[in-house]
């Protein structure tokens, strides 16, 4: 049998999933539930209020509205799949769903990173040099950068894509893992992955390590910044505009570099799946609360549209 007909039995995989004790099988759906409506109502709160409110008319809210659309996009993709195996028992997906969930993954998790470090700058631009803000950080300038992360992201996932699925997969058709992710669809492939493993790391290392760059970059030089301003106030000030965008970014990207950039051999089956849980669904989740919750003008715009609610 030729590797082409052996790649042609594979028209669909199984997921193993989270577990398979049929105890926890409710709990943990209703738990991912629960997870799943506070990331899309939190996210597309965040998208309605900054759209509503003028006063949210300004770069920090237009880059958190699109962050809160990636995220949206992100949890939709894999946890509805996730919550309908534990309701229903039936953890197959077919090869295109398998693909095209990988897709959006991969494409979501890069814009994300990309955004994330368009958000530093912009935070950079606002501590640093506060008085050029408003001619530094025009709309056009969010729009390319917006538009450079999303291209980013769509254009990686899709060369991750056709490197990981050109291989042959003859082994099982079986994933161990929840969702269709790189390290457990590699393990069955009959094909020689050295050249894949390598393409992806260093897609991978670009892609994450690259904007990781500009944001430590951007801190550095917020922190010099922060550092030099006398009052106690005034530091108390500049640091509380960046450190809910920091708690984000070292919870992102401690679990994308801990889950990806290590070889394959490495990889638990169960850590894997753990930080794959907090990346795809709690992190999605975590965000409209880190960086909105404690926010006043977003407080003051749900103030708001809570006493419109209340008139009409």
């Amino acid at each position: 049998m030729t590797p082409m007909e052996n790649r042609s039995t594979v028209n669909h995989f199984i997921l193993v999933g989270l577990t398979d004790v049929p105890k926890l099988q409710v709990p943990l759906f209703v738990m991912f539930t629960f997870i799943y409506l506070t990331a899309l109502v939190g996210n597309l709160g965040i998208i309605a209020l900054s759209s509503w409110d003028f006063h949210l008319h300004t770069p920090m809210y237009f880059f958190l509205s699109n962050l809160s659309l990636v995220d949206f996009g992100y949890s939709s993709t894999v946890t509805p799949k996730v919550m309908a195996g534990l309701l229903t028992g039936n953890k197959i997906i077919s090869y295109n769903g398998c693909v095209t969930q990988l897709f959006f993954v991969g494409a979501f998790a890069t814009t994300e990173s990309f955004l994330l470090a368009s958000m530093a700058y912009d935070r950079h631009a606002a501590v640093c040099k506060p008085l050029h803000y408003t001619t530094t950080i025009t709309s056009t300038v969010c729009a390319y950068l917006a538009s450079g992360a999303y291209i980013c992201g769509f254009l990686t996932s899709s060369i991750v894509i056709a490197t990981t699925f050109s291989l042959f997969f003859c082994r099982s058709n079986i994933v161990h893992h929840f969702f269709c992710d790189i390290p457990p669809l590699l393990v069955l492939s009959c094909s020689d992955i050295h050249i894949t493993e390598l393409v992806l790391f260093i897609l991978g290392s670009f892609t994450v390590f690259f904007p990781f760059l500009i944001i430590f970059a951007s801190y550095l030089l917020i922190f010099i910044t922060i550092l030099n301003i006398h009052s106690v106030e005034g530091r108390q000030k500049a640091f509380s505009t960046c450190a809910s965008h920091l708690t984000a970014v070292f919870i992102f990207y401690g679990t994308i570099i801990f889950m990806y950039l290590q070889p394959s051999s490495s990889h638990s089956m169960d850590t894997d799946k753990m930080a794959s849980v907090f990346y795809t669904m709690v992190i999605p989740m975590l965000n409209p609360l880190v960086y909105s919750l404690r926010n006043k003008e977003i407080k003051n715009a749900l103030m708001k549209a809570n006493r419109m609610n209340t008139i009409l």
